[in-house]
């Protein structure tokens, strides 16, 4: 009898184990830093919160969003937040260098194909305040793409938008696909979560069977491990030698979040100076936020998800209907249009529980389950 998590796929399920990648690089989960911004006034004192404040005024800002065609805002108290994972950048020839993505969003002209954003999550937090639900939309998502402005420009993978029209297509994007607000935007970045499972002093995950990643040349044992700086980022990179694929691949990286969440609610790293200045340190160094979302902002929402435990943090992947190949676009992802309108339904009426009571196949496994 197939198993929960292959039922799950059906079809999308058979891709050949190297499939084209869905999101390379997860990143640290706003709840993370959410956790952070919680929890460290209150272990470290006054000292611990200046230090804290004085990182998160230095966060990296996004010029404001010139489309005036998006969705309402949420009118109750929910939010919904893109969370976006990209690297630092290549070079490329005619274009600058060692610019960040903050300089070049606000620069005359977005550096098209020099990054690229292979974690998208709309990171959606209740009304109440005591859940926070972090849907992953797969990277080789075909749909159309739109710009800076909100203007329609041609079909594609939906990684296509953050390259081709930077952050502000990519919130566009996903807001015309989801018809939903999102009222913030955070962008993190490979360094910094490498940097991060170091901080923490490592992340346990366990692999429940032994196999051989040939794209990275590492043989993954059976059983538990702790992973931290290049060995974790390969961890969450692997897609090579899973059954499933870039499917598997998503799951790793969700499962790699959720023990990482519980590492950073663990007392010998809230309790810890050295860890915890570490941690707040790779966070903040490596993160990418809207412009209209002020320190003393994302400090307010924090305090209002004191309460907010790691098992109330739930992990969806958005229904996926089957994969396909298309010329020019190669190897593509359909979303199951009927249920993913459910599942856009649910995050805008603050409802996702009761679509994950109906729909349990789209939630993270339990961490054994987890190839």
């Amino acid at each position: 009898m197939a198993s929960r998590r292959e039922r799950r796929y059906g079809e999308a399920g058979k891709r050949r184990a190297g499939g084209q990648p869905f999101r390379r690089r997860h990143r640290k989960l706003l709840i993370t830093l959410f956790t952070l911004l919680i929890v460290v006034p209150i272990v470290g004192g006054a000292s611990y919160a200046y230090m804290l404040n004085s990182k998160l005024n230095n966060v990296s800002k996004l010029p404001s969003s010139k489309d005036t065609n998006r969705p309402d805002p949420d009118k109750g108290k929910s939010l919904n937040i893109l969370l976006l994972g990209s690297d630092k950048g290549k070079k490329i020839s005619g274009q600058p260098s060692g610019t960040s993505i903050g300089e070049d969003a606000k620069a005359d002209e977005w550096p098209i194909g020099k990054y690229r954003s292979d974690t998208l999550m709309i990171v959606h937090i209740s009304s109440n305040r005591k859940h926070v639900y972090l849907t992953s939309i797969p990277r080789d998502t075909f749909t159309t793409i739109y710009d800076a402005d909100g203007r329609p420009q041609h079909q594609g993978k939906i990684n296509a938008a953050f390259s081709e029209f930077g952050p502000l297509g990519a919130i566009s994007t996903i807001e015309h696909l989801t018809n939903l607000r999102m009222e913030h935007l955070a962008i993190i970045d490979w360094a910094g979560f490498r940097e991060l499972s170091s901080a923490v002093g490592g992340v346990p995950v366990t692999i429940p069977k032994a196999f051989y990643d040939p794209k990275q040349k590492i043989q993954w044992e059976a059983g538990p491990q702790v992973l931290e700086g290049k060995l974790a980022l390969a961890y969450v990179r692997t897609r090579y030698g899973l059954l499933r694929g870039d499917f598997d691949r998503i799951a790793r990286q969700q499962n790699f979040l959720r023990a990482l969440m519980k590492k950073i609610l663990d007392k010998g790293t809230m309790t810890n100076p050295v860890k915890l200045i570490n941690t707040v340190s790779a966070l903040t160094e490596n993160l990418t936020v809207d412009a209209e979302w002020s320190a003393g902002d994302m400090r307010g929402l924090a305090l209002s998800l004191r309460g907010t435990e790691a098992k109330d943090v739930r992990f969806l992947t958005a229904p996926i209907a089957g994969t396909e190949t298309i010329a020019v676009y190669g190897s593509i992802v359909r979303l199951n249009e009927q249920k993913a309108l459910q599942l856009w339904d649910a995050l805008r009426k603050d409802s996702v529980s009761a679509y994950i009571k109906a729909n349990p196949d789209d939630v993270l496994p339990a961490p054994d389950e987890v190839r």
